[in-house]
């Protein structure tokens, strides 16, 4: 099920720049067997470093950086080899090959030419920051630089099969994340006690979309895999939570209560139900309906 082609920096550079090539031509091979594929190209620079000292032992023309003139174009061609197609033979098959390309900028420099050429070409930005790998924070995926141009796309799928309020609240629970790194600038500077409630409220929320959301245990076995499905019922008991809060607290509820509340813990622990037992999100809803509508009484 898996092929790896290593392509160590002692190898000579035409090797290094020619394994990419073997790389996706061995995933086509799959692919036209009806198969399908994921390519993991890591990474991209070395292979653009190797054309680089290809094209400077020939003598051609530098471009940006050193690299050669034509970097946009060999990168657009590696990827443009993606994508889904229709098996010749007998049978009505089809198969898709995905590539996912590794661009390692030195310095974390994202406007170096590698990067930039890589994402004219590209629909999908995935930012991997060390700052959340050093807060074991995994995936350490950067929510607010990463991006997909195919959201649009999928937004009539997202509605239909998983649920009409699901881009309401991806877009609300983006923009609590957004509110949050601006909040955090006024929280070094003056503190967090001179946030108002409300401010409070969207920290709170923040971080519930960080830890019990976005973080995932590769090694516990519910939460190394999570449906679409799953994954909208989790974000929306957080975002259900934040709501309902946010009534309560304009008659004198504090955060502290708010988050003493059962049903907090059970959002907390919602990533690790499993999938055939997804019922119960339905009975959180009550629960949390119910507890902060409690805490005015």
């Amino acid at each position: 099920r898996t092929i790896l082609i290593a392509n160590t920096s002692n190898m000579p550079v035409a090797a290094r720049e020619a394994s990419v090539y073997t790389g996706i031509t061995i995933a086509e091979y799959y692919r036209d067997m009806g198969y399908n594929v994921a390519l993991i190209a890591d990474s991209t620079s070395r292979w653009a470093e190797a054309m680089r000292e290809i094209s400077g032992r020939l003598e051609e023309m530098p471009g940006e950086e050193g690299f050669p003139a034509y970097l946009g174009t060999r990168i657009s061609s590696f990827y443009e080899r993606s994508g889904r197609a229709k098996c010749l033979g007998s049978d009505d098959r089809e198969a898709t090959l995905s590539v996912v390309g590794a661009v390692s900028p030195p310095g974390g420099d994202l406007s170096e030419p590698v990067t930039q050429n890589t994402l004219r070409t590209v629909q999908v930005f995935w930012s991997l920051q060390d700052k959340l790998a050093y807060k074991r924070h995994f995936p350490a995926i950067d929510w607010l630089t990463s991006y997909s141009l195919y959201l649009s796309g999928l937004t009539e799928y997202y509605i239909k099969e998983i649920g009409e309020e699901y881009m309401e609240i991806r877009d609300k629970s983006m923009a609590l994340l957004q509110e949050e790194a601006e909040l955090e600038e006024i929280v070094r500077l003056v503190g967090v006690d001179a946030l108002s409630t409300h401010e409070k409220l969207i920290l709170e929320t923040a971080r519930s979309i960080r830890e019990d959301f976005l973080l995932q245990d590769a090694f516990d076995r519910t939460d190394s895999y999570s449906s679409t499905k799953k994954q909208f019922l989790i974000l929306k008991l957080i975002m259900m939570f934040h709501e309902n809060a946010e009534k309560v607290i304009e008659n004198g509820v504090t955060i502290e209560k708010l988050n003493a509340l059962p049903v907090k813990a059970k959002i907390i622990r919602a990533k690790f139900i499993e999938e055939k037992n997804l019922k119960i999100f339905n009975e959180i809803e009550k629960e949390i309906i119910s507890q902060i509508s409690s805490t005015t009484d």
